[in-house]
């Protein structure tokens, strides 16, 4: 079992039309092999950033996991005010839009359960801030990620191409449908809570694919990694216990 902290205000349940283009900014395409470059603001707070690893290590060792956490500037990707709070592990943090950046120790366990090895594209529904876009992008060849509320969407596009992120590509649309245009995805992660596993993204995975995410009840959840085997089957696992904000949209909670 996964240890998750309550998840409460954990960035975006989305919801709302998928529209066409990425946001500018976003690459189309990326290498399948994702080249170990520095971000910008990489060699700003090193030691907090550093501690905050040391500690997430605990419950997460998962090496690779560990160096995207280490890689990332978190504090680039939370209000000015609040830069001195980023690194404390359960600390989800408000970014604007009565959405938060969801907290280190969340977004560490449920990285390490995708199980990623580098090659994969990824979908990611609720970009809230970028910061799990941001560790993704470490880890994984492709990032696709949806966000239902404009400002948070443009505001992330804008951090990522800050922090020189160029393989993720940011969506302003309801992520409960996905995004068959780029499917099939290797992995999925789901950032808010809902009543069950949304349809679309169940077909939009691959074989061997896993889907990580919250779905239960509003007052709490179970988090659930899905796996698809070769055969088309899908079996489920129970990870552990969590409370997240609601996936709103077409297959999620009604706004």
């Amino acid at each position: 079992m996964i240890a998750i902290p309550d998840a409460s205000g954990l960035s975006c349940g989305p919801g709302g039309a998928v529209v066409g283009d990425p946001l500018s900014g976003a690459a189309t395409s990326a290498p399948r092999h994702v080249p170990k470059r520095r971000l910008a603001g990489d060699s700003e707070r090193v030691i907090p950033r550093r501690r905050m690893v040391e500690r997430l290590a605990v419950d997460v060792p998962d090496a690779r996991v560990l160096d995207a956490l280490r890689a990332v500037p978190r504090h680039r990707l939370v209000p000015e005010a609040l830069a001195g709070r980023a690194y404390a592990e359960r600390a989800a943090l408000p970014i604007g839009e009565g959405q938060t950046i969801s907290a280190p120790a969340v977004v560490a366990a449920m990285t390490a359960a995708l199980t990623l090895s580098g090659h994969e594209q990824v979908l990611e529904i609720g970009t809230g801030s970028g910061y799990q876009a941001a560790v993704l992008s470490r880890l994984a060849s492709r990032v696709v990620s949806i966000e239902r509320v404009p400002r948070l969407a443009a505001r992330a596009r804008s951090a990522l191409d800050a922090l020189g992120v160029t393989n993720v590509v940011v969506y302003l649309g309801d992520g409960t449908a996905g995004r068959p245009a780029d499917a099939p995805f290797d992995a999925i992660v789901v950032t808010a809570g809902g009543p069950e596993v949304p349809p679309p993204l169940l077909a939009q995975l691959a074989p061997g694919g896993r889907l990580v995410g919250p779905f239960g009840s509003r007052d709490e959840q179970q988090l659930i990694r899905v796996t698809r085997a070769a055969s088309g089957a899908f079996t489920r696992e129970v990870l552990g216990r969590c409370r997240f904000v609601d996936l709103v949209g077409s297959h999620g909670w009604i706004a």
